[in-house]
Parts: C-alpha cells; structure tokens; sequence
C-alpha cells in the first residue's frame, strides 16, 4: 500500500498534524523520528537542515579574505546539511526515499522560508536527479487548531500553485549569499590590508538598515539646538479662564523645518506680544465640530512588533518568539509571520466563532466588551476588515477560537494585546466634539483648542487611561473641556508670558521606529493606510526583521541602552567605506526595498527568477571591483579631531579611515610619524575611547577584540613607548599577572573595599583586570603574599561589575548574569557566579530550570570562572584531549567495579548513576549506533548531536580519542 509523507517543520507541528488527523483517518503509531499510519507518515525537520554552498571547484577555501578570489559567482549552488542537524536530516530523508512513499506533502510553515526548508531537503534527497520526482502538495495553515489542520488537508495546494513563492524563496537565499559572502569578503579584505584580520561584516538587508540608523545618528550629532519662544496668554470669562498660544495666522510652511505658527525666534519679539495684550480684552470666534476617530487595523507583524515594543519594551525577537509560542504552542493566535492586516472576505463567521468563544473565556476584563458586540450585531462584513485583495498567503493576527489557558506572563500581555485590538476593530468609531477657538487681542491672535470625548466606542475596550494613551498618539493633544463664552463677550488677558524652548534634535530610534522605518523603506511614513502600501518595497519581510535587528547588535554595529539602539563607531567607519567606494546599493534602503518588492512580484509570477538574479549578479561584482580597484591612502569622510596632543611632539591627533595619526603642531603636515589603529584586533575604538587612551596611555579591559583565527578576546590597550622606533606605539596588554608577581609593592589606600576575602577575611580590591585579595600582592603592609584570591573584572566577555563583586563577597553568590559566551561552543549562556569554598575560587551555578534532564556543564564551569577569565584573556584555544593508552590485555577479566561517576554533560547521554569506566565507552558506542551518528564515509568519525558536542567539545572526533575523552568527564565515587 502507498503512502504520503508529510514533512513539517518542527516536531511540535509534526505532532499537532498526527493528532488532528487520527480522528479521520486511524490512530498512528509512534517511532523515533516519526509517526506513521495505513495511509501517512509524518515527520519534521527542525528549522533548516539544509544549507546552499558553493560547488566545490568554485568553493575558496585558502585565501578566501583576497581580492584575488573574488567575485565568487558560482554559476549553480549546491547543498550542504547543516551541521548540528545531520542526524534529523538523515531520518527525514530516509523516510522521504521510502519506496511505498509515493507523494510528499510540505506542511512546514506557511510563508517563504518553509518553503525554502522543503524544497531543500526535497533536493537533497534526490541527489544528483535535483530532487525525488516524486508529487508534491503544499498544506497552507494559518491557524494551528484541529479543525484548521484538517481543513488545510481537504484544500492541499498543488506544487505549480507555489512555484512563484519557491522561486522567491530560493532568489532570497541565493542573493543574500552573494552580497554576504562577496561583500564581506570585499571589505574584509580591504579593511585588513595594512595587515591583522578586520572582519566586516555586511548583507542585503542588514547594511542599509544600518544606514537608516546611522543617517539618524549623524542628524542628532551634527544639530545644532536653537532658541525659541512661545506666548501663553491666560483669559478671564464670565464662566472662567481658559489658556490659549500665541500663533501667527499667516504663517506657510518653509524649507526650515523647525519653524512653525507658534514660534517665536527672538525674545524681544516675545516680550512685545505679551506687553502688547497683557490687560487687554480679547475678541472671540470660535468653531465646534463633531469628529470620529476608528480604531487602529488590525495587527500584522511588524506593527505587532512595535506596538509591544512601546508598551512593554519587548524586543522584536522576543515578540515574535511569544507569538510562535502562542500560534504552535497553545493555538491560541493565527500564523503571526504575516504582513497583512485584513482577513478573507469568507471570515465573517469565524469572526462571529471567535467572539462567542471571548465571550465565554473567563477573561472577565474582556468579557462584557464581547458579549456587547454578539448582541448589538458589530461583526460583520465591511472593507476595513474583510478584504480579499489585502490578504496575500497570510491574513492579520487574530486570536483564534481556542480559548488559551496555562500562558505566562509575557504570553498573557500579548495576547491580551491582540484580543483587544480584534474587539476594537469591530466596534464603533470613537466620537469627539472638537472646539477651537481663536482669541484676537490687539492684532495678535491666540488659539485654544478643546476636546471632549461623547462616545467612547472602541475606546472603552481599552479603558480610560489607555484610551488617552492612543488618543494622544494619534491627534497629539488630548485637548481639555474649555469654559464657556457668551455672544459678543470680551474676556481680559489677565496675564501673558513668554517661554524659552530649545529645538530638539530627531529621537533615536527604538525597535518600534527602526521596524516602522523598515517597513516603509525609510520613507516617513505615519498615516496607516499609505504606510501598508508601501510595506511591500520594505526592508526585509515581517519574518526577518527582529532577526535582522538582533545580526547588527550581535556583530557590535548597534548598542541597545534602555530602548534607544546607538551606532557604534565600527557602524559609522563601515557607512564611510561604502559611501567613499560609492557602493550605494549596500547603503541605500529605498534601493533594497525595491528588491524586495521584486521578490514578492516573484511569488506572484510577475517576475523571473533569472531577471532578479542576474541583477544581483552585477550589483556584486560592481561591488567587489569598487573595492578592489580602489587606491587612495584614505577615503573621504566626517572625521574627529583628538583635543589630548600627541604624545611624541605635541601635535595635534586627527582621526582618518583608518587610524589616528600626528598631523603636526599646525594640523596640516604629516606630523612626526606617530599614529595608532582605529580598529585593533577587529575592534574599533569610539571616539571618546580613542580620546581616552591617548590622554591616560591606556585603557580597558575592554572586549570585543578578536585574534586572526576569528577567537574573540579581553585585554586592556596601551600606549608605550618603543626606544628602538624613538615613537610610541600601540600594545595589547592581557594583564597574565605580571602585576601581582613582579614585586612591586600596590598601595590600596585610596581605594575603597568591595569586601571581605573569602579565603582569608582581608578586604578585596580592584587591581589591573582582576578583583584581587589585598593579601594576594606585595603591599606596603604585607611584602610577601599569603593569599591567591583572584577574579576577573571580565569573565567569558561578561563584565562584572562592582555591585556584583560585593554581593559575591558578601552573600557567596552574584545575581544571574546573562553575558556569558562559552570559549568552546561560541554560544552564550546565563549563570551565577558563586564562592566555591570545596574547590577554593570561584565557579559558576546554573539557573534551575524544571526539566527531566540534568542541567550540563559548560567547559568554563570545569575551570572555573578565574581560570575561564584567564583562558578568555588569552584567547587561547583549548588543545584536543590526548588520545588515551590502549589498555593492556589481562589473562583473566573480573567485572569492573563501578565506581565512577559521570558529570552532568555525559549522563544526558548514558545516563546517570555509579558505572565502570570500561562500561562507559560501550554505552556511548550503543549511543551513537542507535543514532545513525558515524559519518557514511568514514566508519571511524563520530559526528555529534545535540546531547554529544558538550561531550567531544567539538562535532566531529575519531573513534580513537573517545576512551580519553570520556575519561575527562568522569569523577572517582570518592572525588568531592
């Protein structure tokens, strides 16, 4: 009997699936690494498994960071697994070569990159043939209830339904690839040739988001803050005061953006209108009209996005992440990964299902506001809501008619945020009665506006003070109630003062703004419905933009302090280079927006794949060639000029492309040849760092260096001078303890302690990199030290800060850090540091979390964090584990006796409890069998899963080091 193989795109999905389609078509049975039943088999990838490569006769391997190798435009791609999921990927593949699977059906998620997931596998698995040949049919779900699932079933798209949206899918990988890799490649390369490794990083999408932030930086730096005045004049009627604001009635707008009606450019002018109307009676006129204001659309997205971020400071990423969890997990949500904000014309019942179910839902703050729309009859059709030429292949994110329960805090004020919004939309607009008035004292007039909320409509869904708070969002000015006046009255100005303001420069931008920017191509947009129609010539897709924003934060482009995102000075240096070698594609947002929209006529057949392509193809060669053919000794920018003088003649210290150099006493010469890198060890200095270091000759530890093999690294900078050159030069300065062991007496008396030692009591202090025990240096009251107590000031890139130490000394424990990033996996991780009085230092503490598995050790955690700063502070890697002694034959075998224990990492894979060190070896052998983990074409090579790589260390070992690695990671019965 024939079978179809259903691939989803997680595990959770492939389980969903299996429970929504038992009902209808038998009960599966479990395996491994899926379901399977008379008629399906379901499995899941996790994410990508497959990733595009370069074919192996165009892959650059030596000399990859040279222009000699570049542009690399391979004429096809090939496929490679990705690395941590071989084994997932394997098990999909094998059930996909099945020969009683006969058609395949793609129910990863319903978008761009679920698509791409599929096609790639569906490729791989077919080898060189380019794909399996076998059916194939898409299931297009946008909510994840049971009814939902089998629904999609009964309506499976076929594959020539989605051959625009694959094409699209495919173009998006491949262009990202070829600007990625030839453009970092490009200015990699250019930014190191005077020697060291700079990586620099750039992307499609990524680079001109940068230069949105950048560009707004640049404004705030270079504004220049003026004076103004308004006039407040307080009137007397009959009834009472009311306030009112000078304005000139013939004022147009202007090329000076900061001139406005209300504005007053001098203060003398100011005085003379108050001294002008101060006593004076006022004529009146004024006009009331009622007016509306509807509810916002309903969210997609990126309005999502912004919208949680303005309210609760979530990041885009962790939007996202909550409304994933609350569409897979809980089903509480429609797909969120869309960029629509209406819903198919044929909703209008499941509107009506879903109210029933709010209604009934035991939110009793929503309740009563649900029940009023079932019965005054609110839902129904209308072109706001339910519009089928706004739905692309998602509709906007609405809660779906499974009521959630068991959410947690953060899930809960999201979903409350989209349940509000989706009642909104459907209740009436909000009524005003707006009143300006306008009061006319001796040629000056003064305008007064009044506005009084009469209906709330949609406003009560969100309560009084939320009302205000989208009220004043959206008009600016809430207004106030205004006192009456009578027909032909002559109400006093009783007083009228000027006030001094200063213009401000535009705000940073936060999440919210950069994703609306984004979104908009960087266009300003603010009306709602102008803005969705350009928010398909975007930057980037909903999908992608919280991770484009958290790439630039991780490669150090951006800081993120409270809700503001800062360019750091490697951003402004990167902007610079691209905009000297005249690169705008990579600087441009409306450019790349364009793209974009390219791709999205792409999965409508509008366009050719190989049109689209073929453009990318030149823009990268262009790319590489402005950079390569470059040959001046700077490029053109807005550069610093250092206020500390040279440290060797007196000069004065100007900052170009690449360094800070003398420019001599006059700032125009080529000075006296001292000068020192902008960016050390990939690591670019901001300006008031660079000020810093030459005015002190040193400072740090700072992070964020990296040596040439890539491994990032903590050190303090210097400047010293070098006797053999007659100049001074820049030095690393790793702080190896050289301090502490040269003998030279420390005096700690114009310090204040943070503590008291914990091995010996005396008070701790800072010293060079390190918190150290006063006990632990020669000092004028000790010469000889009696103590070792030593911690690093920056532990695995995590600074500690002196607050941390204190508790740490004074409590044996910090509060949970979240920076960590573990030398040997790269990855980050959250710990407390604590005092371990058995082992003498301090170590780490993980966050107990509820899980059936033992929590694992990091590598640093076996060290320790001293040792692990030290390790960090080097930047030195970790030598492979020396291959163990064979052990000697015996005449006879006696059972070994189990009396060693595995840590944490090896009980998750051979689980825990005293065992022999002879069984350990065999069981991980009965692991890695049961797992289909030694590589296909060479039996002896392990490749590590999810539960071996903190294991190995690394993801692939010979056969041959697994005795002596294993035996690292085990402890005698006796050891503490």
């Amino acid at each position: 009997m024939t079978k179809t193989l259903v691939i989803a795109e997680k595990p959770s999905v492939a389980q969903d699936i299996v429970r929504a389609l038992t009902p209808a078509y038998g009960k599966f049975d479990k395996h491994e690494d899926h379901f399977e039943n008379e008629q399906f088999v379901v499995t899941s990838a996790v994410g990508h498994l497959v990733e595009i490569q370069a074919p192996e006769e165009f892959d650059v391997k030596r000399g990859k960071w040279s222009f000699a190798n570049l542009p690399v435009i391979p004429p096809r791609f090939d496929l490679k697994p990705v690395d941590k999921t071989k084994s997932r990927l394997n098990a999909v593949v094998k059930q996909a070569k099945r020969k009683d699977v006969t058609q395949l059906i793609n129910a990863c998620d319903a978008g761009r990159e679920g698509e791409l997931i599929f096609r790639l596998i569906e490729q791989y698995a077919g080898g060189a043939k380019g794909g399996l040949g076998k059916p194939i049919q898409r299931l297009w779900l946008q909510s994840m209830t049971p009814q939902a699932i089998r629904e999609g079933f009964e309506k499976l798209r076929s594959e020539q339904q989605m051959q625009g949206l694959a094409d699209a899918a495919r173009s998006r990988s491949e262009a990202d690839w070829l600007v990625g890799i030839n453009g970092t490649r490009a200015m990699t390369a250019f930014n190191s040739r005077d020697g060291g490794f700079f990586l620099t990083t750039v992307g499609r999408v990524q680079t001109p988001t940068l230069s949105l932030v950048v560009d707004r930086e640049d404004k705030i730096r270079k504004f220049v803050s003026r004076d103004y005045w308004e006039v407040h004049g307080t009137f007397d009627a009959q009834a009472g005061q009311y306030l009112g604001k000078w304005f000139n009635p013939q004022w147009k707008k202007t090329e000076d953006a900061e001139a406005k009606a209300d504005r007053v450019w001098s203060a003398a002018e100011a005085q003379a209108i108050a001294a002008a109307v101060r006593g004076k009676p006022a004529t009146v006129t004024e006009e009331s009209k009622p007016t509306t204001q509807a509810s916002p659309l309903l969210f997609d997205l990126t309005s999502l996005q912004r919208e949680a971020n303005g309210k609760f400071g979530f990041s885009a990423k962790t939007t996202l992440a909550l409304a994933q969890s609350l569409y897979e997990r809980h089903k509480a949500l429609t797909y969120p990964r869309t960029d629509s904000r209406a819903l198919p014309e044929d909703y209008v019942p499941v509107a009506k299902q879903t109210f029933e179910m709010l209604a009934h839902s035991g939110m009793r703050h929503l309740e009563p506001f649900a029940q009023q729309a079932i019965g005054a009859g609110y839902v129904r059709p209308s072109k706001r809501i339910f519009d089928n030429s706004k739905v692309s292949d998602h509709f906007a994110i609405i809660p779906t008619t499974q009521a959630p329960s068991g959410l947690s805090e953060a899930e809960q004020k999201l979903y409350d945020l989209v349940v509000r919004r989706f009642m909104a939309v459907f209740f009436p607009s909000a009524e005003y009665q707006v009143t300006t008035r306008i009061s006319k004292v001796e040629q000056h007039s003064f305008k007064t506006e009044g506005k009084v909320l009469v209906k709330p409509g949609w406003l009560a869904i969100y309560g009084k003070e939320a009302a205000n708070e989208v009220e004043d969002a959206k008009e600016g000015d809430k207004g106030q109630p205004l006192v009456a006046v009578q027909p032909g009255e002559q109400p006093r100005t009783s007083d009228a003062q000027p006030k001094g303001l200063k213009t401000k420069p535009p705000a940073r931008y936060s999440e919210a703004t950069l994703l609306g920017a984004m979104e908009s191509a960087g266009k300003q947009i603010d009306d709602e419905e102008l803005r969705s129609a350009m928010q398909e010539k975007g930057l980037g897709t909903p999908a992608t933009r919280a991770a484009i924003i958290e790439g630039l934060l991780t490669e150090k482009y951006m800081l993120r302090e409270g809700r503001e995102l800062i360019p750091t000075a490697k951003a402004f240096q990167l902007m610079t280079l691209l905009r000297g070698l005249e690169v705008d594609e990579l600087c441009r947002a409306d450019l790349t927006g364009e793209w974009e929209y390219k791709l999205s006529q792409m999965e409508k057949g509008a366009l050719s794949r190989a049109a689209f392509m073929q453009e990318i193809a030149a823009m990268t060669e262009r790319m590489v060639k402005k950079a390569k053919e470059y040959d001046r000794d700077t490029i053109p920018g807005d550069y610093a000029t250092l206020a500390t003088p040279c440290p060797n003649c007196g000069g004065i210290v100007k900052e170009n492309y690449r360094r800070y150099a003398c420019t001599g006493v006059h700032g125009t010469s080529e000075g006296c040849g001292f000068s020192f890198t902008k960016s050390p060890a990939g690591r670019t200095f901001e300006t008031a760092e660079a000020e810093q270091l030459l005015r002190d000759r040193r400072i740090g530890p700072l992070e964020g260096f990296r040596s040439k093999a890539g491994w990032p690294f903590v050190a303090e900078v210097g400047i010293v001078r070098d006797e053999e050159a007659g100049n001074f030069k820049l030095e690393f300065d790793f702080g190896d303890d050289k301090d502490e062991e040269s003998g030279e007496i420390v005096d700690f008396s114009h310090q204040h302690s943070l503590g008291a030692c914990p091995k010996c009591g005396a008070p701790v202090f800072e010293h060079g990199a390190n918190y150290v025990c006063a006990k632990a240096v020669p000092t004028p009251q000790q010469a000889v030290p009696s103590c070792d107590f030593k911690s690093g000031q920056i532990i695995l890139q995590q600074p500690i800060e002196r607050e941390q130490m204190g508790k740490l000394l004074a409590t044996g424990k910090t509060d949970l850090l979240e920076k960590f990033v573990s030398n040997r996996t790269r990855r980050a991780f959250k710990a407390f540091l604590v005092w371990d009085k058995d082992a003498g230092k301090v170590n780490f503490e993980f966050e107990q979390r509820e899980s059936k598995y033992p929590a694992r050790k990091t590598a640093a955690a076996k060290t320790g964090a001293a040792g692990a700063a030290r390790t960090s502070a080097a930047a030195k890697k970790v030598p492979a584990a020396k291959k163990a002694p064979a052990a000697k034959k015996t005449a006879a075998r006696k059972p070994a006796a189990a009396n060693y224990r595995p840590d944490a990492a090896l009980a998750a894979v051979i689980g825990d409890g005293a065992v022999a060190r002879t069984e350990v070896v065999k069981k991980v052998w009965d692991y890695v069998k049961a797992h289909n983990l030694q590589d296909p074409k060479d039996k002896r090579v392990i490749v590590a899963d999810a539960k071996l790589l903190p294991v190995f260390g690394k993801d692939r070992i010979n056969m041959f080091e697994l005795t002596g690695i294993v035996g690292q990671h085990l402890h005698s019965q006796g050891e503490a």
